[in-house]
C-alpha cells in the first residue's frame, strides 16, 4: 500500500509541477486566456485534451461494466464517435471558428435571438450542475476506492469510502480551478493522456495473462471459447446498444457530444487555427478507434475471471484492476486514471463558469465588468459549483440501471434538444425564434415523460392489454386526463428504447421548425458564410484521406466484432 500512495502521489505531483511550470507565464487574467487558452491550442493539445475531457471513470467504470453484464455492443459510443467528430471537424468547427465563438449560446443568441440563447444556455448549467460534475465524481470515487481499497484499508463502509474519494477529487479540482484555467488543463490533459493510454492497454494484456496462464494470446483463446457471444457489437433489441440505434437517436448523441457540448468543443474553440482544430478533432477520432480495447474488453475478461457473481457491473474495472495489475504499476494506473477524472471535473467546471460569467452575468448582471473580474469571480463560480457537485455525487449510487446507461439517459433531456435547434439553425435561415423555443419544451416533455414514466411493467402490460388497472401515479392521471386514441400510441412510444426515441423526436422537431419557417419565417437576418478573421480558417490538407482512413476502420471493426468475425 505504501509503494502504490507514493507512486500515486509522485506522478500526480510531476503533472501539476509541470503543467504549472509550462502555463505560468501565460495570460490567465483576460477572459480569452482564461477560458480559451488565448486561442493557442495546437492539434496535439486539442486531441489529448478532447480524449482526457471525454475519457474518464463513466467511461472506464461504465462501459467495461456493460461489457462484464452484455456485451460488445456498447462500442458503439466509441467507434460511433470517430464518425460523429469527422463530421464536427468539417461541417461544425469552420462555422465556429469563422464567426469566434466563445460558447456555444453565442450561435443561437445570433441566429435566433437572446431568450432562446438564455434557455439553452441554461440548459447547459443544469444539465452539467445536475448531472454532469456529480456523475464525473461519483464514477471517479467507484474506481479510485476500488483500486485502493479504501474500504479494507479504512475499515469504513461502500458509501462512506465513495465520500472519501469524491472529496479529495473535487478539492484538487478546486486547485486546478484557482490555477490558471483552460490552458493548465490542456497542458494536464495531454501528459496525462498518454500515461492513461499507457495504462488503460496494460489491463487487458495483464487480464489476458491472468487467464491466459501467463500468456495473453492464450487469453483471448479462453475468451473466444468460453463466451464468444459477448465479442458480438452488433446489438439486439434487448442489449444496451441495439445496431439499429447507431443510425439513429446514437448518432445524434455523438454529434452533439463531440460538436455542439460546451465542455468538449470548448477545446476546439481554443485551436490557434482552423488547421490545428481539425487535425486535433479527427487525432481524437483515431484514438476514439481503440476505444473497445481498453473500454470494454476488461468487462468481458472480468466475467471470464470472476464469473457473473458481482452485484453491480460498475464493480468490475476497479477489482480487475485490483486483481491483475501488478504492485509497483498500480499506483502509476491510479494517478493517470485520477488525472482523466480531474480532466473530466474541471473542463465541466471551467465551461459551466464560461457560461455563468459570459453569458449571464456579463450580459445581465454586471455588463459593465471588466475581464480581470470576469475571470476571479469565474473562479468563486467554480468552487460553489465544486462543492455542490461533492454534496450531489454520490446519491448516483441509487442508480439501478448502470452507471454509463443512466448518464446516457439523462443526459437526453438536453442534448438532442439543443442539437436539434443548433442543426436546423445552421441549414436553414428561416426558422423563426418561437420555433426553436416550442420545439425545446416540446422535446424535454415528450421525452421526460416517455423515459420516467414509461418503464414500469404496469406500463407493458397496460400497451398489450389495454388495461387501465395496472397504471399508478403519473400513468394513471395521464389516463385520466388525455383523450383515449392519444394514450395508447404515447405509451408504445415511451416502450421503445431511449435513442429510438431521441432519434423520432428530433424529426418531429426539425420537421416543426422546418414548417414554421416556411410559412412564418424569421425576420432576423443570420448570415452564416461571414468571417470575421480571429483565426485563420483554412482547411487542414490531410482532412480527406485521414477521414477516409476512419470510416474504413470503423467498418472492419464491425465486421471484425460480429457474426462474420470473432464473436461466430
Amino acid at each position: 500500500m505504501l509503494l502504490t500512495l507514493t507512486s500515486f502521489l509522485f506522478f500526480t505531483i510531476l503533472v501539476v509541477v509541470i503543467s504549472y511550470l509550462k502555463t505560468r507565464k501565460a495570460d490567465s487574467s483576460s477572459k480569452t486566456g482564461y477560458f480559451l487558452a488565448g486561442r493557442g491550442l495546437t492539434g496535439w493539445v486539442i486531441a489529448s485534451s478532447l480524449l482526457l475531457t471525454n475519457l474518464s471513470t463513466e467511461q472506464m467504470v461504465g462501459l467495461n461494466g456493460q461489457g462484464y453484464t452484455d456485451n460488445m455492443s456498447v462500442m458503439g459510443w466509441e467507434v460511433g464517435a470517430s464518425v460523429a467528430l469527422i463530421v464536427v471537424a468539417f461541417f461544425f468547427l469552420p462555422r465556429y471558428l469563422k464567426k469566434g465563438y466563445a460558447t456555444i449560446p453565442d450561435f443561437v443568441g445570433e441566429r435566433y435571438d437572446s431568450a432562446t440563447k438564455q434557455i439553452v444556455n441554461w440548459l447547459f448549467l443544469f444539465g452539467y450542475v445536475l448531472i454532469l460534475l456529480p456523475i464525473v465524481l461519483y464514477s471517479g470515487a467507484v474506481g479510485m476506492s476500488g483500486i485502493f481499497n479504501i474500504m479494507g484499508t479504512f475499515h469504513v463502509s461502500y458509501m462512506t469510502s465513495i465520500y472519501i474519494v469524491v472529496w479529495a477529487i473535487g478539492l484538487l479540482g478546486i486547485i486546478y480551478t484557482l490555477s490558471g484555467g483552460l490552458r493548465i488543463m490542456a497542458i494536464a490533459d495531454t501528459i496525462n493522456g498518454i500515461g492513461l493510454l499507457i495504462g488503460g492497454f496494460m489491463i487487458p494484456v495483464f487480464g489476458l495473462m491472468a487467464i491466459g496462464g501467463g500468456n495473453p494470446i492464450a487469453g483471448i483463446h479462453v475468451l473466444l471459447t468460453h463466451c464468444p457471444q459477448k465479442f458480438n457489437a452488433i446489438g439486439h433489441a434487448t442489449d444496451p446498444v441495439p445496431f439499429a440505434t447507431l443510425f439513429t437517436g446514437m448518432f445524434l448523441v455523438n454529434l452533439f457530444y463531440w460538436g455542439t457540448n460546451q465542455t468538449i468543443i470548448q477545446r476546439a474553440l481554443a485551436a490557434k487555427n482552423l488547421k490545428e482544430g481539425q487535425k486535433g478533432i479527427l487525432l481524437c477520432g483515431v484514438f476514439k478507434l481503440f476505444g473497445p480495447l481498453y473500454l470494454i474488453l476488461p468487462g468481458i475478461i472480468a466475467f471470464q475471471l470472476f464469473g457473473p457473481t458481482l452485484a453491480r457491473g460498475d464493480l468490475a474495472y476497479p477489482m480487475l484492476v485490483n486483481a491483475v495489475l501488478p504492485t509497483f504499476l498500480t499506483g502509476f494506473f491510479a494517478a493517470v486514471l485520477f488525472g482523466a477524472i480531474l480532466s473530466s471535473f474541471n473542463a465541466g467546471l471551467n465551461s459551466t463558469s464560461t457560461l455563468l460569467m459570459l453569458n449571464v452575468y456579463k450580459e445581465y448582471i454586471k455588463p459593465e465588468a471588466s475581464e480581470e473580474e470576469l475571470v476571479r469571480k469565474g473562479k468563486w463560480a467554480g468552487i460553489i459549483l465544486a462543492v455542490f457537485a461533492m454534496l450531489v455525487a454520490p446519491l448516483i449510487a441509487k442508480a439501478s440501471s448502470g452507471l454509463f446507461q443512466y448518464l446516457q439517459t439523462v443526459n437526453g433531456f438536453y442534448n438532442v434538444p439543443i442539437f436539434t435547434i443548433m442543426i436546423v439553425g445552421m441549414l436553414n435561415d428561416k426558422a423563426p425564434a418561437s420555433a426553436a423555443k416550442i420545439s425545446l419544451v416540446f422535446f424535454i416533455i415528450v421525452y421526460g415523460l416517455t423515459q420516467f414514466t414509461g418503464l414500469s411493467d404496469g406500463f407493458k402490460q397496460f400497451v398489450v392489454a389495454w388495461d387501465p388497472s395496472v397504471l399508478k401515479g403519473t400513468a394513471a392521471f395521464m389516463y385520466s386526463i388525455l383523450p383515449g386514441f392519444l394514450v395508447k400510441p404515447f405509451f408504445i412510444f415511451s416502450s421503445w428504447h431511449f435513442l429510438h426515441v431521441l432519434a423520432i423526436l428530433f424529426v418531429i422537431c426539425a420537421a416543426f421548425m422546418w414548417i414554421m419557417g416556411h410559412f412564418y419565417p424569421s425576420k432576423h437576418v443570420y448570415v452564416d458564410s461571414l468571417d470575421k478573421h480571429i483565426v485563420d480558417t483554412k482547411f487542414w490538407d490531410k482532412f480527406a484521406p485521414v477521414s477516409i482512413g476512419i470510416i474504413c476502420c470503423v467498418i472492419g471493426l464491425y465486421l471484425l466484432f460480429s457474426q462474420l468475425g470473432i464473436a461466430a
